[in-house]
């Protein structure tokens, strides 16, 4: 057998692994960023949306990005993909791995939104929709052979087709469940609701930044020439420049350097860079990380002011940096690294590029918010309510969705305990 095809084989099944490890980082940052009377609903509804995702991606989403006999929307080939060799430089079923390892962290980020006050059924019913009806559609538009692929959309790890279209769902969420209570006043001024571990969300972002190198590197989906080290390269200085922007601009602003800005700093630079890690010389990494991270400072204060609670900052780090990092081809992208596409604005290839990378997180943001807010708001009709009671979130999800806390031995008396055990 071919030694390409199996190292090429080998270095995608070990980036898939990555990725789905970056589960674990938004366990923690998701859970370290909220409060702890809903830690354990937050890491156990993570762990059973990306199972429940992972179905539906074997049954139809697989099939809906890269089938043939495509029409505008989707494929309609490879449903309930069995393992059967597709023509590719590497084993099949290893590629069906990393891409449904995508599609996970996809659903993870638009969840972000739901976050201390939807009900466990909502999460369940949104799961498989937005895995059927909105992930897939938008994947297959720029990676499946669709009609922004033939415009020449650049977007090598997935800035739009992931953070962009988990972003977008997120906020229809927001918005339709409204703020968690206490957020804001009467007077419209919002309350900071802190996170319950700051090292659990330091600890869930240092997860993700080193899954990212499978997110983005793995996306080479080949060892040619080495390739993946020249995209991890850039990952790693633009995630550092993110950090490094968030410290300055909070320091600046506030007059101390806040931690949550400075981790999102760092999250920002990677979801930038993800589209562009591949097209862009060093230099401008460090730019594009840059400009994400003082972009996710102001985005977050621009939601909040709007009444947007967002406990996660999904919509500043997946959604705002998201659409940087895609447009940010259009400026950045070297005549020599655009495989896909025309060279930048800075390059000589004037405004095609960039023109495209606008269409293109235009129309998928468009369509990842428009499908995701009639799912949640047909949900909201159908089962009468998205959000639980407010005695509910008051008393926090652990015990009112599963009967039990994450941390026990913090809400549970000494003689609660003896009777429980």
């Amino acid at each position: 057998m071919d030694v390409n095809y199996l190292m090429n084989s080998l270095w995608v099944m070990v980036s898939a692994v990555l990725v789905i490890f970056m589960i674990g980082g938004f366990i923690m940052l998701e859970a370290g960023s909220t409060r702890m009377k809903n830690a354990g609903h937050i890491a156990g509804k993570t762990i059973f949306t990306f199972g429940l995702a992972s179905l539906v991606f074997w049954a139809v989403g697989f099939g809906f990005i890269f089938g043939d006999n495509a029409n505008f929307f989707v494929g309609a080939s490879n449903f309930f993909y069995g393992g059967a060799e597709l023509d590719l430089a590497l084993n099949s079923s290893v590629f069906f791995l990393f891409q449904l390892a995508f599609a996970g962290i996809a659903i993870t980020i638009a969840l972000g939104g739901f976050a201390e006050r939807a009900k466990l059924s909502v999460y369940v019913i949104f799961t498989v929709l937005f895995s059927a009806l909105v992930y897939p559609v938008v994947a297959h538009w720029i990676w499946g052979g669709g009609w922004l692929a033939e415009h020449g959309k650049q977007d090598f790890a997935g800035s739009t087709v992931v953070h962009l279209t988990g972003a977008m769902a997120a906020l229809a969420a927001t918005i339709l469940l409204k703020p968690r209570i206490g957020k804001y006043n009467k007077d419209g001024s919002a309350n900071n609701i802190y996170g319950h571990n700051q090292v659990f969300t330091a600890l869930g972002v240092l997860i993700l930044w080193v899954g990212w190198f499978g997110f983005n590197a793995g996306s080479t989906v080949s060892v040619d020439a080495g390739f993946f080290g020249f995209v991890a390269l850039n990952t790693n200085l633009a995630a550092g420049a993110g950090a490094v922007a968030a410290l300055i601009i909070s320091w600046v602003v506030l007059g101390k350097s806040d931690i949550p800005t400075i981790l999102n700093g760092a999250l920002a630079g990677l979801v930038a860079i993800t589209a562009s890690c591949a097209f862009v010389d060093t230099w401008a990494a460090v730019v594009i990380g840059f400009v994400a991270g003082i972009l996710v400072f102001y985005s977050a204060r621009f939601f909040e002011k709007r009444k947007i609670d967002d406990p996660i900052f999904a919509l500043s780090v997946h959604g705002a940096a998201g659409v940087w990092g895609t447009l940010s081809t259009g400026f950045f992208a070297t005549p020599e690294l655009a495989t896909v596409g025309k060279p930048g604005l800075f390059y000589g290839g004037g405004l095609d590029q960039l023109g495209v990378q606008a269409l293109g997180v235009g129309v998928s943001g468009l369509y990842a918010f428009v499908i995701s807010f009639a799912i949640l708001a047909i949900v909201k009709k159908v089962i009468g309510g998205l959000r639980v009671t407010e005695e509910e979130e008051i008393m926090g999800l652990d015990v009112s969705e599963h009967g039990s806390y994450g941390y026990p031995e913090v809400f549970l008396t000494s003689e609660n305990q003896k009777v429980s055990s």
